[in-house]
């Protein structure tokens, strides 16, 4: 079973936002380099109008 002490979610809902996710995550892990990245967990979801995508990072705080 893989431990964590944190939770990081990112979620959008607006294309523009999607395509930029990818440097958004980016961004957080170089500014959090305290935090060892050990799962995530990807979900995407959509009604009639709208598309969510939304990156769950599991993390533990390095000593």
């Amino acid at each position: 079973m893989v431990q964590f002490t944190g939770v990081k979610v990112f979620s959008t809902t607006m294309a523009r936002d999607r395509e930029m996710m990818g440097e958004t995550i980016t961004r957080w892990i170089k500014d959090n380099p305290q935090a060892e990245i050990v799962d995530k967990e990807v979900t995407q979801s959509s009604d009639k109008e709208f598309h969510c995508l939304t990156v769950t990072l599991f993390y533990r705080t390095k000593a």
